[in-house]
């Protein structure tokens, strides 16, 4: 197995990465995804009235890109990215999940450098 986990210079043209689409509780969910060793860069489309299926536990980077989403921590916190914000969290330190009015399109990048260091 190749554990090089080096990137060299590349340019993604995200017109030809395909859509997965993922159902939610309401609305659906459009990935584009590039995947390396350890690391995953996505477009994301969350249609209107969008509502997550699951709480996520997973670690990200996100930039918004388009558009508005509601992020609710298990907790009960919101907060809200609309284009130009981002949000960061590490993997299982905070149960979150989206919600959509309008729509939204993120970039999300997420990987093995977000796991939780105890």
């Amino acid at each position: 197995m190749n554990n090089n986990k080096n990137i060299p210079f590349q340019t993604i043209d995200w017109s030809n990465i395909s859509k997965t689409e993922h159902k939610g509780e309401t609305g659906f969910a459009y990935w584009q995804t590039v995947q390396f060793e350890g690391l995953r860069i996505r477009i994301v489309e969350y249609s209107k009235n969008y509502f997550a299926d699951h709480w996520c536990e997973k670690g990200h980077i996100v930039y918004c890109l388009e558009g508005e989403v509601v992020n609710e921590l298990k907790d009960g916190t919101k907060s809200i990215l609309t284009p130009g914000m981002s949000y960061v969290v590490s993997d299982d330190l905070s149960s979150h999940r989206s919600i959509t009015e309008n729509g939204v399109k993120l970039m999300i990048i997420d990987g093995d450098f977000l796991k939780l260091k105890k």
